[in-house]
């Protein structure tokens, strides 16, 4: 397998306000940029880390939203590991030899369903 490390993480939190107040006042990251997305249905904050990766902290725009079925379903908490892998294709090549299920098998946005990966969404991300 070409995994190379994780590229970012996303937590998935019911209320955005509350989530930045805990990544920067309480651990201490300082807070990039917020973006709202009603594609996906979702807030978003995100802290870039020293090492060139980022934490991402979600909310739901609605409870209709896949965030905000996944809190109803599992609360808050970790939602997505994106992994960086060397060659896209050849990786999801190999894990699909492996019976994993994939979702999105399109580039760039390839996932591992979160029931091949321990409950855990895992997007597959090559570095172009």
């Amino acid at each position: 397998m070409s995994f190379k490390g994780v590229h970012h993480l996303v937590i998935r939190v019911k209320d955005l306000q509350t989530g930045i107040e805990t990544w920067r006042d309480k651990f201490g990251l300082t807070l990039d940029r917020t973006n709202e997305s009603q594609t996906l249905g979702i807030k978003q904050a995100i802290f870039n880390l020293e090492n060139g990766g980022f934490i991402e902290i979600v909310a739901p725009l609605s409870d209709d939203s896949v965030v905000g079925k996944a809190i109803e379903s599992r609360g808050e908490g970790l939602h997505t590991i994106s992994m960086e892998v060397e060659d896209l294709k050849k990786t999801v090549e190999e894990l699909e030899a492996n019976g994993v299920k994939l979702i999105g098998k399109e580039e760039p946005q390839v996932y591992i369903h979160p029931k091949s990966a321990n409950g855990i969404l895992v997007q597959l991300y090559q570095k172009v």
